[in-house]
């Protein structure tokens, strides 16, 4: 059996499925879907526009350096854990 997030089996799918199509009808699930596709789409943009200002805004005070030692530290660490498979302490 495929498994799907939130645990939810391809036969619960069809059911509800089935549900909606007689709640709401076959002729108005295309207006469903395209309402669903604009709403994914606008929490989409927002959330692009959100990731664009935050890196804007980071460029702009001179975090962008901060993040990438960051980064680069992590890394590191993650390398130590995948060549030892614990993390080497420095004292």
């Amino acid at each position: 059996m495929i498994s799907l997030p939130l645990f939810i089996s391809t036969p619960e799918l069809m059911i509800v499925g089935l549900v909606i199509i007689l709640v709401f009808g076959s002729d108005k699930l295309p207006e469903i879907a395209r309402g669903i596709a604009r709403a994914m789409n606008t929490v989409r943009n927002a959330t692009d526009d959100i990731k664009n200002e935050i890196s804007k805004t980071a460029d702009e005070h001179g975090f962008t350096e901060d993040v990438k030692q960051i980064t680069s530290k992590i890394e590191e660490v993650k390398d130590q854990i995948e060549e030892t498979g614990s993390v080497k302490r420095r004292f």
